[in-house]
């Protein structure tokens, strides 16, 4: 299913003047304009998946979410996101490490994606009434409203984004701080600071209390 659907997806994303075209004839010219093709999403949906499913996804550049549904008795379902991937696409203006002439082993940046893939399944795992958006800065976590926004990897650090107060928690130097009144990707006032797995096990209490609150 998940290729089959990818097959769908890429023969849109080739055909984008015959769906305008379509929409535009449809819908008429004011929502054709409205249509984006900067974040083209794949939603797959289904009774179940493996985690094999869950795994091959995340080998793809492009973004796709997983759907299960479930039914509760005859005249009601409900939908739970089991994954969601965003497409890895580099910034404007950001040069390959070869291309830089800088070693690659000084910009490798995959111990901070497998984080960013660690810190997903842990925000996720918090409850079966978790959805996720992407947005272009950052990927929001919410039940009714966000409880967490993750930003992109950096090159040696991944910044969570909590809807916990600050004042209520001990803030620790370089792992949690107060950004209240401050300009930041995302929502929330508490910002964590991710840089290992150990972190990420230090912040688990923080997921837990944010995911709560909301």
């Amino acid at each position: 299913m998940v290729n089959q659907g990818l097959f769908y997806l890429s023969w849109l994303v080739d055909h984008r003047a015959e769906f305008g075209h379509l929409v535009r004839g449809r819908l008429g010219a004011a929502v054709a304009d409205q249509v984006l093709w900067s974040a083209p999403r794949l939603i797959c949906v289904a009774g179940n998946f493996t985690r094999y499913d869950v795994h091959a996804i995340r080998e793809h550049r492009r973004s796709i979410d997983l759907v299960r549904y479930r039914f509760f008795g005859e005249d009601h379902f409900g939908l739970e996101t089991v994954a969601s991937v965003a497409a890895q696409t580099a910034p404007p203006g950001v040069r390959r490490a070869s291309e830089a002439g800088v070693p690659s082993a000084r910009v490798d940046k995959g111990a901070m994606q497998e984080l960013f893939a660690e810190v997903d399944q842990a925000l996720l795992g918090l409850g079966g009434d978790i959805t996720t958006v992407q947005r272009k800065t950052y990927r929001a976590y919410q039940r009714l409203r966000n409880f967490a926004c993750v930003c992109p990897p950096q090159r040696d650090k991944l910044l969570v984004y909590l809807k916990v107060n600050p004042k209520e928690v001990d803030l620790v130097p370089g792992f949690t701080r107060d950004v209240t009144g401050l300009g930041h990707h995302g929502t929330g006032d508490l910002e964590v600071q991710l840089r290992t797995d150990r972190d990420l096990e230090r912040a688990q209490d923080l997921f837990r209390l944010s995911y709560t609150a909301v």
